[in-house]
């Protein structure tokens, strides 16, 4: 059975290229459109009071095959082929192809080449923004926002560790579905650090734990390297080194690094089921 969160599929419609594989009244090609917020809530439903199932960042694309007359739309994002609800505001026909990315956790995007002016947007971290100048200190994109230069770079200069850019989440509040420094959930933790270091992964914990690295037995998880992911059903945490974990869980209700050991414990210790599954190493 296909995967509703990664197939753009309704009774009533469904993607052209779907056409074969599942049935619906109808089939759309659906049209590219871009991220025109900062941030953009990708929900269950079309209404801002459903479930936040992730977030789209400035600069990533997304087909669109449905609007409805209250302002939703409907689409599967490019990046990682996540699909739901998006406010059609937060949209926009595609510009020019982005050229550079934030690295600040977050940033503000000014209207003029000062830091005294207000903020026209504020930018998360994995943003992505046509530059089209320098100006000063600042990097100025096709929209003709001013961005400190210091706050981002070009889309083919990634951070060299990615549990270093985990890390610095540490104290985020935890947000089922976030994916910024304003929020964010254990999976969107690891799929916007590896992000940062131009490597691609899937949306969610179970589609990250089929999708990444090679199994290590959970044996020699006394023997944990840096950057290994540790997966249990429905939660994934980065290992910082041998006896330590960097994840984003409900427990401490933000990103927090703790003893990979008292955290395996405690974990297992809430019910049957809890378990730790998996243990997979990258590269």
């Amino acid at each position: 059975m296909a995967d509703p969160r990664l197939t753009p599929a309704r009774p009533d419609l469904a993607a052209k290229y779907l056409e074969g594989q599942v049935t619906a009244t109808r089939f759309v090609e659906g049209e590219i459109s871009e991220i025109s917020y900062g941030v953009a809530p990708m929900r269950r439903e079309p209404f801002s009071g459903a479930m936040l199932q992730t977030e789209a960042l400035k600069g990533e694309r997304v087909t669109v095959y449905d609007r409805t007359e209250d302002g939703w739309a409907w689409g599967q994002l490019v990046s990682d082929g996540y699909v739901g609800w998006l406010p059609d505001l937060a949209l926009y026909k595609p510009g020019a192809e982005p050229t550079h990315t934030v690295t600040a956790l977050r940033t503000f995007a000014f209207p003029g080449p000062s830091i005294k002016l207000p903020p026209a947007e504020t930018l998360p971290l994995g943003a992505r923004l046509a530059v089209v100048r320098e100006d000063a200190g600042f990097a100025v994109t096709q929209e003709g926002w001013y961005v400190p230069r210091r706050h981002v770079a070009a889309l083919d200069i990634g951070e060299p560790d990615f549990v270093a850019v985990a890390e610095r989440f540490v104290g985020t509040p935890y947000l089922w579905g976030g994916r910024t420094s304003l929020g964010i959930d254990c999976s969107g933790l690891l799929q916007t650090a590896l992000a940062a270091c131009g490597i691609a992964a899937p949306r969610d914990s179970d589609m990250q734990e089929v999708a990444l690295g090679a199994s290590v037995p959970i044996s020699e998880q006394a023997q944990l390297r840096r950057g290994d992911l540790l997966f249990w059903k429905g939660h994934v945490a980065i290992a910082c080194g041998a006896d330590s974990i960097v994840h984003a869980n409900a427990y401490h209700m933000a990103t927090a690094i703790e003893s990979a050991r008292e955290a395996i414990a405690r974990i297992a210790a809430s019910g049957s089921g809890s378990e730790l599954t998996t243990i997979r190493r990258l590269g």
